[in-house]
């Protein structure tokens, strides 16, 4: 029989509500306990997703010797401080996305997990669907040829809160990395590697933080990325792979359940599967049980990637979060 693995969920906020519920799909898997600042709040979801433990402080969370893995739920901003916390006493991290506000950051917490030797994963959730394998498998077979332009949107439209996650310039809000992290992240799953060069343009809303930004990526043999983010008006959320001989639809491409080849001459042919929080979670289990460090769907080389791509892009529109100007 294989081990269970227990999981600890580290800020019980409304994602990690999704997570835990996705979780109870993963075999051999199983919520051990949650930590929250608020241990009435920690109580209440515990006893909502059946986790036999609830802390009222991270600290406690992270000094639970039966936790193989922690989930950081937190906002962008906490994520560096807390997952070095789950690395500095032992425990393995699962980090929401993206892994950190900037590249230093990610850098410094991709180097504290190889010095601990612990495993550490950006939790790209899209990127474990069984749609994306579909879409990486006719991508290895040159079904559409040779990827020349992908396209990817994610905008909603969210109610202007300044003092929400979303609209908080304190908590790393805006579009870029809530959701554009999603676009760019799909362009390097795409094409495998760094553009050789990004230019971007925002809208920075009142409270400082982009509420839409446009991207167009370049790589060194002339391919395109158009990528575009948005936090107060709603698009397609479609992403598009073009290639010499043809071309992939992906629509609602973050948790695609659908995907649609077509070739020159044959009859479309499309794909469908169901997406969930769980299968981030499988390969992350799976990663423990073989001793990985990494995931090989979502290598710290390309969360560092990602990580600087943004970096870029926020050069470019002129965006700086008060966390980094205290640095």
């Amino acid at each position: 029989m294989t081990r269970m693995i227990n999981w600890g969920i580290l800020g019980p906020g409304s994602i990690a509500h999704r997570f835990a519920t996705d979780l109870q799909q993963a075999p051999d898997a199983t919520l051990l306990a949650v930590g929250s600042r608020d241990g009435a709040k920690a109580a209440e979801f515990a006893a909502k997703y059946g986790a036999p433990r609830a802390y009222g402080s991270y600290e406690e969370l992270v000094a639970d010797d039966q936790i193989d893995i922690i989930y950081v739920a937190t906002p962008h901003t906490f994520h560096k401080a807390h997952t070095l916390l789950c690395l500095d006493h032992g425990k393995a991290v699962l980090c929401e996305k993206p892994l950190a506000v900037n590249a230093t950051d990610a850098t410094e917490m991709v180097a504290r997990a190889r010095s601990k030797d612990l495993f550490l994963m950006e939790a790209m959730w899209t990127r474990h669907l069984p749609i994306m394998a579909k879409v990486r498998q006719w991508l290895a077979e040159k079904r559409i040829g040779d990827v020349r332009i992908v396209t990817a949107d994610f905008g909603f439209r969210a109610s202007l809160n300044p003092e929400g996650r979303l609209f908080n310039p304190a908590l790393a809000g805006g579009g870029l990395l809530d959701v554009g992290v999603y676009t760019i992240a799909f362009a390097q799953m795409v094409f495998g590697r760094a553009p050789t060069s990004i230019r971007a343009t925002a809208e920075i809303l009142e409270t400082g933080v982009d509420g839409q930004t446009a991207m167009i990526l370049q790589y060194d043999r002339g391919e395109l990325a158009l990528l575009s983010c948005a936090v107060r008006v709603s698009t397609p959320q479609e992403a598009r792979i073009w290639g010499t001989e043809g071309s992939i639809t992906i629509p609602d491409f973050w948790h695609a359940t659908n995907a649609t080849l077509h070739v020159a001459g044959q009859e479309p042919l499309q794909v469908s599967a169901a997406a969930g929080y769980h299968y981030e979670a499988i390969e992350a289990d799976y990663c423990l049980r073989t001793g990985k460090r990494e995931s090989a769907l979502m290598t710290w080389e390309e969360s560092l990637a990602v990580a600087g791509m943004m970096d870029a892009v926020r050069q470019q529109i002129g965006l700086v979060y008060p966390i980094e100007r205290k640095r």
